[in-house]
């Protein structure tokens, strides 16, 4: 880094109006410096030579003042040197553990003097254990090297089950996060067996233990899905799900997984490589059980468009039905009235066969007047007499012929 002061001597600086020469040419000046000119330019010139420092050091004096702010003092190990150190509260808040007496840390901020005292001092933005970069570094690189190999890619994502018939949770028995899953599964679906396999979340062998447990399910094949995780912590606590092991042992489950480790904040390499990751292992027990309340709902919902379904499908039958009943009530009414027409057809018939009968004693009186009458009783007596019948134009003749008789 170059030197800000290597530039001093011989430079001017402007201060309201007077001029300030470098060492060479202070005695020439006509008046000192006040201290609080001199303070002024100091700060001027460290504010803007070291607008951003990140620095490594020992926390002592550590006090967090009633007002929210955070005061200490970095040190180096050997306590060569020491420097003062702030934290305003709006970055205090964002911290998830405070820092203690002893504590190695690594911060970063800006330079900035405290005029009153004449002391420089650092202006904390962040704060965190030391080594984190060293971590982060190596994150970043197995991040890399996984996604060019495709683990991450989208299309190697299982879809979870719908409705497991089994739930594996692959997670420490004494932790937090396994008393947050089961509550959440025996609230939502307390019909689904779930099957732990306990396993250490933390420390030098943690990532191997979580490994292994995921082979372990996959060869008992006795759940649909797993959740595998933790609760929240810092990097370092986390870190057993960012080593290669776990992620590769994630990759090769053929039981679709859900990574569920720390806070919604928290990103590991197992929530990449993951089918499916949850900000919380509670979240991730509510993805993977659907609630029997949404369930009824939803089967309420399916019904009721079935039914919306069927009606409008037999809306059209429902018309056609109507008019069939009124076809069959029009043929009825005809049959009903042929029915009427050929019963009037009989009784006539009937009247006409009736009088047909009586039909030629009537028609022979009919056709008779007086002199006819004397006549044919002429004829009659005539035709006993001689023993013929009686002529051609007779009126008996007429009725035998009508009558089908012979008269003789």
């Amino acid at each position: 880094m170059t030197n800000p002061f290597d530039n001093l001597n011989g430079q001017a600086f402007l201060n309201e109006g007077r001029t300030w020469l470098g060492a060479q040419e202070a005695e020439e000046q006509s008046r000192p410096l006040t201290v609080y000119e001199l303070t002024r330019e100091l700060k001027r010139l460290l504010e803007e030579a070291f607008r951003f420092v990140y620095v490594e050091g020992e926390v002592s004096n550590f006090k967090r003042h009633t007002s929210g702010h955070l005061y200490f003092t970095l040190k180096d190990e050997e306590d060569r040197a020491s420097i003062n150190c702030v934290m305003w509260k709006t970055d205090a808040v964002r911290l998830r553990s405070l820092p203690k007496d002893g504590d190695k840390v690594e911060v970063r901020g800006r330079i900035t003097v405290y005029e009153p005292r004449g002391q420089y001092q650092i202006v904390v933005n962040e704060i965190r254990p030391a080594g984190l970069g060293r971590l982060f570094l190596e994150f970043q690189r197995l991040k890399e090297k996984l996604e060019r190999e495709g683990l991450f890619a989208p299309e190697r994502k299982r879809p979870l089950p719908p409705f497991p018939r089994a739930i594996g949770v692959v997670t420490s028995q004494t932790g937090a996060a396994i008393r947050d899953i089961l509550k959440v599964l025996g609230r939502r679906a307390p019909q689904i067996p779930v099957f732990i396999y306990p396993v250490r979340v933390q420390g030098a062998e943690a990532a191997r233990e979580i490994a292994h447990g995921i082979q372990r399910m996959n060869e008992l094949a006795l759940a649909d899905v797993l959740i595998v995780g933790r609760g929240g912590g810092s990097l370092e606590d986390l870190w057993a799900f960012n080593e290669e092991v776990v992620a590769r042992a994630i990759a090769a489950s053929s039981i679709p997984v859900i990574s569920a480790v720390g806070h919604e904040v928290d990103f590991t390499i197992a929530d990449f490589v993951a089918d499916v990751r949850a900000p919380t292992p509670s979240a991730a027990a509510e993805i993977v059980a659907k609630s029997s309340g949404e369930l009824l709902e939803q089967i309420s919902a399916l019904r009721r468009r079935l039914v919306h379904t069927i009606d409008r499908r037999l809306a059209p039958l429902r018309e056609v039905r109507h008019l069939r009943q009124r076809m069959v009530g029009a043929v009825q009414r005809r049959c009903t009235r042929l029915e009427t027409a050929l019963q009037l057809r009989a009784r006539i018939i009937q009247s006409v066969r009736s009088r047909g009968e009586r039909l030629p004693e009537r028609d022979y009186a009919l056709f008779r007047s007086p002199a006819t009458e004397t006549a044919h009783v002429d004829r009659e007596r005539n035709s006993s007499a001689t023993g013929r019948p009686c002529g051609e134009g007779c009126c008996c003749v007429q009725r035998a012929s009508r009558t089908g008789k012979t008269l003789r």
